[in-house]
């Protein structure tokens, strides 16, 4: 048996068809501005991880547009699945290949990622040859109160996603170590050197993805 291609869903084409690299005219040049889908490695409403993103969303540069990707209704992968692939898998391929780059925002489950964030990445990669990151320009971040911060499970994801031949940010590392009200729930980072870091690290993230794409 085939895989099940995706019904014909015209707001989600539409979604595809204006998510890609455009070009804005400012004052005295054209400007590219890049899609960046963002993936919250948590499923908790409350994470420190999506009150980060959503930092990361304000203090972006003017060249990139943040989305988030969600990935709470997948189900747990299985291969069998293939065969009748679920619309919801679908959707998460369009809207990753429908961003110019993907940020990885997580925290870390006993020295590694969760478990949602790994299961979304295998439907990204699945049906086997339709790896939907591959080439894709990639960042990973993530939040934790822990000494170590979020280190060993970015280590661990940047392996992945290597596999996956998605270029991955090298330099900076961002591990960030959460205190109480390091980020507000409206994304207002309230340490001034922290707020600092982060836009140096979106910026370099905007390098990365011209570099990436333009090779």
């Amino acid at each position: 048996m085939c895989a099940r291609q995706p019904e014909a869903r015209p707001v989600a084409q539409q979604r595809i068809t204006h998510k890609r690299r455009t070009a804005v005219q400012t004052h005295d040049s054209v400007a590219t501005t890049y899609e960046v889908g963002y993936v919250v490695g948590s499923l908790s409403k409350q994470s420190i991880n999506r009150r980060l993103a959503t930092a990361l969303s304000t203090l972006a540069p003017a060249e990139l547009r943040l989305t988030e990707i969600p990935i709470g209704d997948l189900p747990l992968y299985d291969h069998e699945l293939d065969a009748d692939f679920p619309q919801v898998g679908w959707d998460l391929k369009r809207a990753v290949e429908a961003s110019d780059a993907i940020l990885f925002v997580t925290p870390e489950h006993n020295r590694s990622i969760p478990a949602a964030l790994k299961n979304a990445i295998d439907w990204a990669t699945r049906p086997w040859g339709s790896n939907s990151l591959d080439g894709k320009p990639v960042a990973v971040i993530g939040a934790s109160p822990g000494k170590v911060s979020t280190a060993v499970a970015q280590q661990h994801l940047k392996n992945i996603l290597s596999f996956t031949n998605s270029p991955v940010l090298g330099q900076p590392e961002a591990y960030i170590n959460y205190s109480d009200g390091l980020v507000t729930e409206d994304g207002k980072v309230t340490s001034e050197g922290t707020e600092q870091f982060l836009r140096q690290f979106m910026e370099a993230f905007s390098s990365h993805i011209r570099k990436s794409r333009d090779e």
